[in-house]
């Protein structure tokens, strides 16, 4: 698809940013001691537009980042060949111990999987709910994608 599909089909910038705003599941991979990938279905929210996500502090994703910080997100959906989009973002995972920026895409993450409301990143939520929420990320970091490159397609522009 060099040229002129490619071109076609890719997504603008902001095209983007709409799309990963509306998502919530990203697979993400990392490199492994041995040099396999690892990759796993993580539900995530933005945080400063970037895609970020908790995780046990003594997760696999998170052995691998500190070792090796290379990290591959992919966003996609479709069922058809024409429906196909999706977002693919090559750059580090950074691993982040500061309990107030977990908690902040805790409180989304959270929220969205027991079926609440999804709030904003910041925006107050029951304060039951986030207490609960709190508690249950406390064991885990946060991990950020600082991506250095980005590749979409959506087939349905074709």
């Amino acid at each position: 698809m060099a040229g002129g599909k490619r071109e076609q089909i890719r997504m603008t910038p902001d095209e983007v940013a709409a799309y990963l705003a509306e998502s919530y599941k990203v697979q993400v991979a990392t490199v492994g001691k041995d040099g396999a990938p690892h990759l796993v279905t993580m539900f995530y929210a933005l945080l400063d537009g970037k895609i970020a996500f908790t995780t046990y502090r003594a997760s696999q994703k998170v052995l691998n980042l500190r070792r090796n910080p290379t990290m591959t997100c992919l966003v996609e959906d479709g069922v058809e060949y024409d429906e196909l989009r999706g977002v693919a973002l090559y750059g580090r995972g950074v691993v982040i111990d500061d309990p107030e920026p977990r908690n902040k895409v805790g409180m989304v993450v959270g929220s969205r999987m027991a079926g609440l409301p999804v709030p904003e990143i910041g925006e107050p939520i029951d304060p039951v709910v986030a207490e609960g929420i709190e508690r249950a990320v406390a064991k885990r970091v946060l991990i950020v994608m600082e991506p250095d490159r980005v590749v979409s397609w959506d087939h349905r522009k074709a």
